[in-house]
């Protein structure tokens, strides 16, 4: 937490559907304010491919890697939620000038580990990369693990032991002092690839459970059903102590967090935290907690606010912060709210440095002092277009909320804006938020 302030940030934008045939690319922003290039994208790396869906990113070596000299945080890893493709980038060689290092094809995930639809990339303390994946090579659920070697990026083959694949995949984290990974799930790639379809969910084509996972024989040993209420969990966080037994995930569909604990038993369970008792989906899709411990943050991308939970009381979380910067009832919109217990009336659109903010706060990221927290508004391509046209015509936006790290509290920094509509190949959708010297997001710690 006392390391330097961050001055570039690495996001994957994303142009599959939209109406511009340009491959993703790796943007670089430059967010130090004494910097001249101020709020402006630096570098743009293009992958060489159409439609890959660059989503989420991960680090060759992070934090569990401590005890190696030999590690160096130089390496991004880029999987591609549709293409199944994995871009290894170079971020060593120049920090703001990103080049391309290797492609893993789909073609060594499918026939090496049966599996497709990579998603959230760890580095291990083995030196290995682990990702997870939400698929098949045939587009049904299935949530397994893709081991890459940390050297020469190929393809090892399955974490998971045979046969132990979940029915699906999304997100995961580990604790090895209590020898444990626990899994989530978001869904079949078939039913998800091209929209949402509420009579998917009811058909079991999206997930409502948790996946606790032996970290030493890599079996899985306990499944936690959320029930409707945990439907679609995404993110999972543990808390960063790496003595913590216990952290939280946010479920999007209703709108929950379940914290999740280890009992006196040594089994793992879950308890619900309910956020809204809004008539309207709020749709919880990024959670964070900060490095102390402290604060839990998450985004309600419809609803359109983030908000800030002081968890030092880890059974009851009690919110200090929140902000609204855009969603599905802003007062001009065609929403009509008619009962509301948080608020007295819809909230106004965000007008930030002439720009009309499209979509609803999405990914996060946290400064390392926990003081500024980043916020883009795109959640994966197909959604966006359908429940946000307006996003994908006028491109996303990157913002940054000034936190109170001592009493709680939130507030838009109204001289920061990145503006993806305004990119030279036409408006992009970025996406997940990196940090070159690693990040809440990004580190565990053994």
């Amino acid at each position: 937490m006392k390391g330097p302030r961050e001055e570039i940030v690495y996001l994957p934008c994303i142009y599959r559907n939209t109406d511009i045939q340009k491959p993703d690319y790796l943007a670089t922003v430059d967010v130090n304010p004494q910097s001249p290039n101020f709020c402006k994208v630096i570098h743009r790396l293009p992958m060489p491919n159409l439609k890959d869906e660059l989503h989420h990113s991960g680090w060759n070596a992070c934090s569990s890697c401590y005890d190696d000299p030999s590690k160096r945080r130089n390496r991004l890893i880029l999987p591609s939620l549709i293409s199944s493709r994995v871009y290894v980038v170079d971020v060593g060689t120049d920090p703001r000038a990103p080049r391309l290092h290797k492609i893993v094809e789909p073609i060594d995930l499918f026939w090496k580990c049966g599996l497709a639809n990579p998603h959230t990339s760890h580095c291990l303390g083995s030196g290995q990369i682990m990702i997870s994946t939400m698929g098949d090579p045939s587009g049904n659920g299935k949530g397994g693990f893709v081991l890459l070697d940390g050297e020469t990026f190929e393809v090892i083959g399955n974490w998971e032991q045979p046969g132990e694949a979940a029915p699906f995949g999304y997100d995961f984290w580990y604790q090895p002092r209590h020898n444990v990974m626990i899994s989530t799930e978001w869904g079949a790639p078939k039913a998800l690839g091209n929209g949402f379809n509420p009579a998917d969910v009811k058909a079991g084509h999206y997930g409502q459970r948790l996946h606790v996972w032996d970290w030493t024989t890599h079996k899985r040993i306990q499944t936690l059903d959320l029930g409707e209420e945990g439907a679609i969990p995404l993110e999972i966080r543990f808390l960063h102590d790496p003595a913590a037994a216990e952290g939280f995930v946010g479920c999007a569909l209703q709108s929950t967090v379940f914290r999740f604990y280890k009992t006196p038993k040594g089994d793992w369970a879950a308890v619900i935290k309910k956020e809204s008792d809004l008539i309207i989906i709020c749709l919880i899709t990024d959670i964070l907690i900060s490095l102390d411990d402290r604060f839990l943050y998450f985004s309600n991308w419809l609803h359109g606010d983030i908000r800030q939970y002081d968890i030092t009381d880890r059974r009851n979380p009690r919110m200090v912060g929140q902000v609204f910067l855009a969603g599905s009832i802003l007062k001009d919109g065609p929403v009509k709210v008619l009962e509301d217990k948080e608020l007295d009336s819809q909230p106004a659109p965000r007008i930030l440095k002439g720009k009309r903010v499209q979509g609803g706060p999405q990914m996060l990221q946290l400064s390392l002092d926990g003081k500024r927290l980043y916020v883009t508004t795109s959640l994966y391509s197909a959604w966006d277009k359908q429940f946000y046209p307006d996003l994908v015509k006028e491109g996303s936006v990157m913002m940054q909320i000034d936190v109170d790290t001592d009493k709680g509290g939130l507030k838009l920094n109204e001289n920061f804006l990145v503006d993806f509509g305004a990119e030279p190949d036409g408006p992009a959708l970025a996406h997940e938020l990196r940090y070159p010297g690693g990040d809440c997001t990004s580190d565990i710690w053994l």
